[in-house]
């Protein structure tokens, strides 16, 4: 299997600091401070990032599994909302997808949705985590 890499670097203190992180993948570098964090900066954060991979995993494996059963998904499109709370501690992971699939009824396509919510990658690391997903079936 594969190994993904990352790094962060933060300068200087909690609140008057600043950092950058970097996808070992991409070569863009993405500036994070403790007002894009916790507040209304401009920068990434750490949730962000993770929400991305969410989205991006459940996507995928949704596609995987459609796939493996002879579906043939057109386009699954998830957006994620990471809730940050007091802690502070990753609550809360919203998903919302759109997927085009012929063939298949709404109870038959929620029952793939769950199980690619329960079962994807990101979702197994985030366990401890509550997820919640709105899927909606595209003609």
């Amino acid at each position: 299997m594969t190994i993904s890499t990352a790094n962060a670097v933060w300068n200087g203190t909690l609140k008057e600091g600043d950092g950058t992180m970097k996808l070992g993948s991409e070569p863009a570098v993405f500036p994070f401070t403790f007002a894009s964090r916790f507040g209304d900066g401009k920068e990434t954060n750490p949730e962000e990032l993770i929400g991305a991979a969410q989205a991006g995993c459940f996507s995928m494996f949704l596609a995987a599994l459609l796939g493996k059963d002879g579906y043939s998904p057109k386009r699954i499109a998830t957006s994620a909302r990471v809730h940050l709370e007091e802690g502070p501690t990753i609550t809360t992971i919203e998903l919302e997808t759109e997927a085009e699939v012929g063939g298949i009824d709404e109870v038959t396509f929620m029952e793939y949705v769950q199980n690619a919510e329960k079962n994807c990658p990101v979702s197994k690391a985030l366990a401890s985590v509550e997820r919640k997903v709105k899927a909606t079936l595209l003609g």
